[in-house]
C-alpha cells in the first residue's frame, strides 16, 4: 500500500515545474542536473512572526537560536553572499544564555539552491565557544533537514554512527531558531567536520602542517577556497590543514597515492598497514544500511592521523533511507529509493577493499555487534518512536511555516501529505532493508563439524581429550559453542559424548554422524 501510494504522488509530483540550477559540464548521464522545486514558500503570510502562529513567549520545546543580523537581511540571504554580522542569543533548556556577536551566512550546497525556503546557516564566534554543551568551537552549523519531511534521517544517522563508536562524530541538538524576528523553525545544531581539539582532533602544526590531516571525497564541486587532488579517478578537497598551502597539498596528495597503491592489492595484511580497518567497515556498514545516495558524491570524509588513514567522520544522510525520486532516469537515485541491493561497495576507496571476502566479514562482524540497535531503530516504541515522541510538538510546529509536501529538488522523493505517512514510509523502508541485509549477509548464521568440540575445524582424539577435561573442570578453550558442536544428546556435554567420539575412531558404529558439517543460526 505504501509504495502504491508512493507511486501516486510521484506521478502528481512529475508535473510541477522546477526551475534549472547551473548545471555542471560535468554531470553524466546517470546523473540528471539537479532541479530545484520554485513553487516553495516560506510561510502562510511573508514570513512575518506574527503570522506563523509562534513567538517566544510560546512553551519553550527545545533550545532557542535567536540571531539578529546588522542589516535585518537574514532571512533573504543567498549562499553567494559573503558572512553577514549579526548579534546571536542561544537560551538552553535550562534558562543558561550565550549571547555574543558572530559572523552569518548561508551553509551548503544543494541545500543551499535559491528557491528552497528553509536555508541551513553557519554561525562563527571570534573565539570558541561551548554552545550547549557540545564542547568548544568557532564554527557551527544549523541544518535545516529541508529533504526530509521526517527531520530524522540526519538525526538518526549521526546517533547510528555514535553507537558504533565512529570517531569524532559530530554532537546534535534539535533546535528553534529565529532570524531577524522570523520563526524559521526546527534545526539541528551540529559541530562541523573540522579539526579541532574538541572535534577531530588531529595535529595540524607538526612539520608546517604535514603530518595529520583531514580530507573530503569531493565528485564535481569547485570552490575558490579549497585545493583539490585527484588519486586514481578518486577526487579529493583537502579541509585540514585549512588555507592549505601548495607544499602541504602536495604532501597530503602524496601520501594518500601511497595509501592507494597499497590497497590495490585487496589483501588484509596489506590494507591494514595503512588504514583503519575497523572505522572503514563502521563507515560503511553506515552507509550502505542508510543507503546514502551522496556517498558517491560529496561530504565523505577520511582523516589522516599518526600514520593510518581513517574513515569518517559521518554527515549528511538528508537524501538516503529511500528519500530518493526512482523517476528521474537516475540508477543512483533508484538504488536509493529501493530497500534492497547493495551499492557502496566500489565507491571511493571501497572500489579496492568493498569485495574482499574478509572486508565483507568485517562489515558482517560490525552488524551482528550492533544488530540489537539496528533493529530498535525502527521497532515499535524504538529509538525513531521515542523521537518522535520527545519532539512531535517541535516537528508539527516546523510544518506550521513549511509545506510538508514541498519536494526541495527533483533528486528528493515527492513527500507525502502528511508528517504520519512521511513517518511511517521511513520505518517501514528501515525494517525492509534490515531484513534484506540479514538474509545477504547471512547474519548469525555458524557453521561447524559435528564432534568438533575443540573448534578448530578437525574431528579428532583431542576433541575427546577436550571434552574430558572439561567434564572434569578443567579449563579449557572455550568459545562459547561447545556444546552445540559436540553434545549429541542435548543442549549440555555429558559423559557419553565423549564416549561415543571414541567408539566412532574405533570405527564402531554411532547413533549420530559426526565429522559432518552443519549450519546454523545463532539467533
Amino acid at each position: 500500500m505504501m509504495k502504491k501510494a508512493i507511486s501516486l504522488i510521484l506521478a502528481m509530483m512529475m508535473a510541477v515545474s522546477v526551475t534549472m540550477i547551473g548545471a555542471s559540464a560535468q554531470v553524466s548521464a546517470d546523473m540528471p542536473a539537479e532541479t530545484v522545486n520554485s513553487s516553495g514558500t516560506f510561510d502562510k503570510k511573508n514570513a512575518a512572526l506574527a503570522a506563523t502562529g509562534v513567538t517566544l513567549d510560546d512553551p519553550m520545546l527545545v533550545p532557542r537560536v535567536v540571531v539578529t543580523t546588522e542589516n535585518g537581511n537574514g532571512t533573504s540571504l543567498r549562499k553567494s553572499d559573503d558572512y553577514v554580522s549579526a548579534q546571536i542569543s542561544i537560551t538552553d533548556m535550562d534558562g543558561a544564555v550565550l549571547s555574543d556577536s558572530c559572523s552569518f551566512k548561508v551553509h551548503g550546497n544543494t541545500t543551499a539552491f535559491d528557491p528552497i525556503p528553509k536555508k541551513a546557516f553557519t554561525f562563527k564566534f571570534a573565539k570558541k565557544k561551548d554552545v550547549l554543551g557540545m564542547g568548544k568551537g568557532k564554527k557551527w552549523f544549523l541544518i535545516a533537514n529541508a529533504y526530509d519531511p521526517t527531520l530524522l534521517r540526519n538525526y538518526m544517522a549521526i546517533d547510528f554512527a555514535r553507537e558504533m563508536g565512529l570517531e569524532y562524530t559530530s554532537e546534535q541538538k534539535f533546535v528553534e531558531l529565529w532570524l531577524d524576528g522570523s520563526y524559521r523553525g526546527c534545526y539541528t545544531l551540529y559541530e562541523p567536520v573540522q579539526e579541532g581539539k574538541d572535534r577531530v582532533n588531529i595535529d595540524i602544526e607538526t612539520n608546517d602542517g604535514k603530518k595529520d590531516f583531514l580530507i573530503e571525497y569531493e565528485q564535481l564541486a569547485n570552490e575558490e577556497d579549497k585545493k583539490y587532488f585527484t588519486v586514481d579517478g578518486i577526487r579529493f578537497a583537502v579541509k585540514e590543514p585549512d588555507d592549505t598551502t601548495d607544499d602541504q597539498l602536495a604532501y597530503v596528495s602524496g601520501v594518500m597515492s601511497d595509501i592507494v597503491e597499497v590497497l590495490k592489492s585487496g589483501k588484509r595484511e596489506d590494507a591494514q598497514s595503512v588504514i583503519d580497518i575497523p572505522s572503514f567497515a563502521e563507515y560503511y556498514l553506515l552507509n550502505e544500511y542508510m543507503k546514502n545516495m551522496d556517498f558517491d558524491m560529496s561530504s565523505v570524509y577520511f582523516y589522516y592521523k599518526d600514520g593510518k588513514l581513517y574513515a569518517g567522520p559521518a554527515w549528511d544522510f538528508d537524501k538516503s533511507s529511500g528519500n530518493t525520486n526512482p523517476n528521474i532516469g537516475s540508477v543512483r537515485a533508484t538504488n536509493t529509493y529501493k530497500s534492497d541491493g547493495i551499492i557502496q561497495d566500489q565507491r571511493t576507496l571501497y572500489k579496492y577493499i568493498g569485495r574482499q571476502p574478509w572486508f565483507v566479514q568485517e562489515v558482517k562482524s560490525v552488524y551482528e555487534e550492533h544488530y540489537d540497535y539496528i533493529e530498535a531503530i525502527f521497532a515499535d516504541g524504538g529509538l525513531l518512536d521515542s523521537l518522535r515522541e520527545e519532539y512531535g510538538e517541535l516537528f508539527a510546529r516546523n510544518f506550521t511555516v513549511y509545506n510538508i509536501q514541498y519536494a526541495c529538488s527533483n533528486y528528493q522523493l515527492p513527500p507525502l501529505p502528511t508528517y504520519e505517512e512521511n513517518y511511517s514510509y521511513l520505518k517501514n523502508w528501515l525494517n525492509e532493508r534490515n531484513s534484506w541485509l540479514r538474509e545477504h549477509y547471512d547474519l548469525f548464521s555458524y557453521e561447524y563439524l559435528r564432534g568438533d568440540a575443540d573448534g578448530d575445524g578437525i574431528v579428532d582424539m583431542l576433541d575427546v581429550t577436550t571434552l574430558q577435561r572439561a567434564l572434569v573442570n578443567i579449563k579449557v578453550d572455550d568459545d562459547g559453542h561447545m556444546a552445540l558442536r559436540a553434545a549429541m544428546n542435548g543442549e549440555s556435554i555429558e559423559i557419553t559424548d565423549a564416549t561415543i567420539l571414541q567408539r566412532y575412531f574405533a570405527a564402531i558404529d554411532v547413533p549420530f554422524e559426526l565429522n559432518v558439517k552443519v549450519k546454523t543460526y545463532l539467533r
